[in-house]
Formats: C-alpha cells, sequence, structure tokens
C-alpha cells in the first residue's frame, strides 16, 4: 500500500515537473497530460481515502471486541464473587442453624432435668406423707409412670443426638466442600 502510495506521488511529482517543459513544447498535448494528472490524482486520492477507512473500520472492529472479551470476563468474575458469596451465606446459615440445635437441645435437657427435680420433689413428699400399702401402691405406680417417661425422653434425646450429629456432619463436609472450592477459586 505504501508503495503504491509512493508510487503514484512519484509520478505526480515527476509529471509535474515534467508538465511546465512539455507544455511548452506541444500545447496540445498539455491538455490531455493535464487531464490524466487530474484523473490520476483523483485515483490516487480515492484509494487512499479507501485504504484509510478500511484500516479504520479493522481498527474499530478490533477495539469492539477487546471491549466484548474485557466485558465476558469481568461478566465471569462478578458471577463467580457472587457464587462465593452465597456459598459463603448458606454455609453461614448452616452454622447458624447448628448454632439453634445446640440451643434447642441444651432447652430440652434443662426442661427434662427441671421436670426430673420436680418429680423427685413429689415422689419425696408423697413418701413422707404415706406409710401404708395404698400410698405404696401409688407410689409405686409413679414410679412406673416417671421411669416410662424418663425412657420416653431418654429415646427422644438419643434421636435428637443423632440427628443433631447428622446434621452437624453433613454441614461440616459441605463447608469443607465450600472451602475446598473457595480454596481453588483463589
Amino acid at each position: 500500500m505504501k508503495r503504491t502510495l509512493l508510487s503514484a506521488l512519484t509520478v505526480l511529482v515527476a509529471s509535474a515537473a515534467v508538465a511546465p517543459v512539455a507544455s511548452a513544447v506541444e500545447p496540445a498535448s498539455f491538455n490531455i497530460q493535464s487531464a490524466r494528472l487530474e484523473e490520476l490524482d483523483a485515483r490516487t486520492k480515492n484509494s487512499v481515502h479507501k485504504l484509510r477507512l478500511e484500516h479504520l473500520n479493522n481498527q474499530s472492529k478490533a477495539i469492539e471486541d477487546i471491549q466484548a472479551t474485557r466485558l465476558e470476563a469481568l461478566d465471569a468474575r462478578t458471577k463467580a464473587i457472587g457464587n462465593i458469596q452465597e456459598t459463603r451465606l448458606d454455609a453461614l446459615d448452616a452454622r447458624t442453624k447448628n448454632s439453634v440445635h445446640k440451643l434447642r437441645l441444651e432447652h430440652l435437657n434443662n426442661q427434662t432435668k427441671a421436670v426430673d427435680n420436680i418429680q423427685e420433689t413429689r415422689l419425696d413428699a408423697l413418701d413422707a406423707r404415706t406409710k401404708n400399702s395404698v400410698h405404696k401402691l401409688r407410689l409405686e405406680h409413679l414410679n412406673n409412670q416417671t421411669k416410662a417417661v424418663e425412657d420416653i425422653q431418654a429415646a427422644r434425646l438419643e434421636a435428637l443426638d443423632a440427628r443433631t450429629k447428622a446434621i452437624d456432619n453433613i454441614q461440616e463436609a459441605r463447608l469443607d466442600a465450600l472451602d475446598a472450592r473457595t480454596k481453588s477459586v483463589r
């Protein structure tokens, strides 16, 4: 392209330098040469403009492609950050649920202890008041009921402990997996 432009300019300059001499020799040929020079000048300007426009269009397309690629990379980073934050929030929710389960278990244990204390106090009071066989039968029946309640409560506590441990294990595994994914993303 540069060679073509340089050749065209060389021909133009040479023609311009030769034109006065040629016009002195042949005035009729001057008009023909002048017309040819004008035509050559118009073609050269036209092709240079086309080349410049083509180059400018190529640069614009390249810039648009670069900007699109940058935007896609930025979108991908934004989505990755959003996913990491969502995962962290899920882990935080799991930890919070774990602490809520512990609080519920502690509350249930406290209620069980309170019920046991109340029943023991009632049994002591009943035992102190009664010494005959009818009262002994009632006391024995009450003991049986107390044992049944304690057995039921123990079974419930064991089931709750098993569920809590299972939830803790699942949450711990999820947190470990999340930590591993988070570390691998970094």
